[in-house]
C-alpha cells in the first residue's frame, strides 16, 4: 500500500490518500491523470527512520525511510530538503535539520512525569 499527499500551491498537504503498491515511484504519473501535484509518503517514515510495521523498532532497510517524515494534513513539503515538515507548535521551538522535526529550546523532562510546554515561560510545566 502507497501513501501519496496532495499539495496546494505553497507545498501545503491538504489531503493524504492510499494508493496501490504498484504506484508506488510514480508521483508524476499521479500528476498528471489528476492535474494536481501529490508526494508520495510513507506511513511508518517518523524523524528521518523507516520503522517496522510489525515491531516499531527501526527497519534492518533504511532505504525505505521516504520524506523524513508521513505527511499529514497541514504539513509542508520542503523541495530542497525532499521532507514533511509539520507545522511549528511553537514560536521558540527550532528546526532539527536531520529529522524534520520540532526541538523546544529546552530538553523534555527525563523523570516519567507528563508535561506540557509552557511558551510563555519557556519551559516544560508538569500536568495536573
Amino acid at each position: 500500500m502507497s501513501h501519496f499527499a496532495k499539495l496546494d500551491d505553497n507545498n501545503i498537504v491538504t489531503f493524504v490518500t492510499v494508493g496501490r503498491q504498484e504506484d508506488d515511484g510514480k508521483e508524476q504519473e499521479l500528476c498528471d491523470r489528476t492535474g494536481d501535484t501529490y508526494r508520495q509518503t510513507s506511513y511508518n517514515t517518523r524523524g528521518g527512520v523507516h520503522y517496522d510495521p510489525e515491531t516499531g523498532e527501526p527497519s534492518a532497510d533504511q532505504s525505505k525511510a521516504l520524506r523524513k517524515n508521513y505527511a499529514g494534513i497541514g504539513f509542508t513539503f520542503d523541495e530542497q530538503r525532499d521532507a514533511f515538515i509539520p507545522p511549528q507548535p511553537f514560536p521558540s521551538w527550532v528546526l532539527n535539520e536531520e529529522s524534520c522535526l520540532w526541538d523546544a529550546p529546552v530538553p523534555y523532562p527525563t523523570d516519567g512525569g507528563l508535561y506540557s510546554w509552557d511558551e510563555a515561560a519557556g519551559e516544560w510545566v508538569a500536568a495536573e
